[in-house]
C-alpha cells in the first residue's frame, strides 16, 4: 500500500482528509500545535500544553464513527461561560494530555475510541508560538495575532526552539508522496518547515513532494499571489526546486459568494498561472477542484483525494 504524509493543520488539511481516507492508501497526518485563538487557546493556558483544536479536528475527519458521535465531539458549551465555549473533543484532548502527560501517550485512546482510519501525529510536543515579522519589522507573537494582523507578514520563526516528533521525521523517510495541504500557508503550512532536521529529511526522501493549493489568497498572508507564487513561499523555507507537483484549481467561481469574500473579507480567487509553473519546471495537475458547502467555498474533497490518488497510481513508478 502506497504512503502519504501529509502536512497542515485546521480545515484545510481536515477537508483534504475526508477525501483521501476512502482511498487504499496509508495516510499519516502531521499537524501544526501552535494555534492561541479561542478554546485552543484558553485551554493551551490553562493547562500549559501544546494546541489540541486542529488535532482534534483531524482526528474527526479521519474517524470512521457515526454522525452522531462526531455531531458529540464537535457540540460545544455555547450556554455556559464556566464552560467557556469549549467543544467535547477539545475537553477530551486536554484531559488526556493532563493524564498521560503527552500527545504520544493520548492520541492512540482517541484514535481506538474514535476508529480513527490512518495516522495522526503532531508536529512537537514543545508548547510554543509562532512569531510572525512584518514588513515593518515589527514581531508579532502568537498564530491569532498574525492571522488577524492586516500588515505583509515577511517571515515566521517560532518563540522557541521545537523539537520535531520523531515519528514525523520516521513517517517522511517512508513515504511514497509528502503532500502541503491547502490551508493557511504562513500558519498552517510554513510552521512544518521551520526546522531544519525536518527540512532534510524531506528533502532527502525519495518520495516526490507535492502542494495542493488554495483556491483563494488571504489578507496580509497570500495578498494578490498566484498559484506560483504560492510554491515560491514554500520553496523560501524548504528549498529551491523542492516542490515537484501543484494540484490546482483551473476554474473560474462567479457567484454572489466571490463577491462577499472579495468585499468583506478581501480574498481573491487565486489565479492558475501555467506559463510561470512551465518556467519553474512544476507538474501541474489541475481541475475543477471546488464545490459551495455551508456557505463557504472548499476543495471538493472526493475530487481532490481521487485527482491524489490516481497520480500517486498513475504517476510514480
Amino acid at each position: 500500500m502506497k504512503k502519504i504524509v501529509i502536512f497542515g493543520g485546521g480545515s484545510g488539511l481536515s477537508q483534504l482528509l475526508k477525501g483521501l481516507k476512502l482511498f487504499p492508501i496509508d495516510v499519516t497526518a502531521v499537524v501544526s500545535v501552535s494555534d492561541n485563538g479561542r478554546s485552543t487557546g484558553r485551554l493551551r493556558k490553562d493547562y500549559n500544553i501544546p494546541a489540541v483544536g486542529d488535532i482534534t479536528k483531524v482526528l474527526l475527519s479521519m474517524s470512521e464513527c457515526s454522525n452522531e458521535i462526531k455531531d458529540l465531539m464537535n457540540y460545544r458549551f455555547t450556554k455556559s461561560k464556566t464552560l467557556g465555549n469549549h467543544s467535547i473533543k477539545n475537553l477530551l484532548l486536554t484531559a488526556l494530555l493532563d493524564l498521560k502527560g503527552d500527545f504520544a501517550s493520548s492520541l492512540p485512546i482517541l484514535v481506538k475510541l474514535l476508529d480513527i482510519k490512518g495516522n495522526v501525529l503532531p508536529l512537537t510536543e514543545d508548547n510554543v508560538d509562532l512569531v510572525g515579522i512584518t514588513s515593518e519589522g515589527k514581531r508579532l507573537i502568537g498564530e491569532e495575532q498574525i492571522t488577524k494582523t492586516k500588515k505583509h507578514i515577511e517571515r515566521i520563526c517560532y518563540s522557541d526552539e521545537i523539537t520535531v516528533n520523531p515519528k514525523v521525521i520516521d513517517a517522511v523517510k517512508k513515504a511514497d508522496l509528502i503532500i502541503f495541504s491547502s490551508g493557511s500557508l504562513i500558519t498552517s503550512i510554513i510552521p512544518h518547515l521551520l526546522d531544519s532536521k525536518l527540512n532534510n529529511a524531506i528533502k532527502n526522501s525519495k518520495a516526490r513532494t507535492m502542494y495542493v493549493c488554495n483556491l483563494f489568497t488571504q489578507p496580509g498572508e497570500t495578498d494578490d499571489y498566484t498559484v506560483s507564487n504560492h510554491i515560491e513561499l514554500l520553496e523560501e523555507y524548504l528549498g529551491k526546486n523542492s516542490i515537484d507537483i501543484v494540484v490546482a484549481n483551473n476554474t473560474k467561481m462567479n457567484s454572489a459568494l466571490v463577491k462577499k469574500y472579495e468585499t468583506e473579507e478581501q480574498k481573491d480567487q487565486v489565479i492558475l498561472d501555467l506559463d510561470n509553473l512551465e518556467k519553474m519546471n512544476k507538474k501541474v495537475i489541475a481541475d475543477k477542484l471546488y464545490k459551495i458547502e455551508e456557505n463557504y467555498y472548499r476543495h471538493d474533497e472526493l475530487k481532490t483525494a481521487y485527482v491524489i490518488f490516481s497520480y500517486l497510481m498513475d504517476g510514480i513508478k
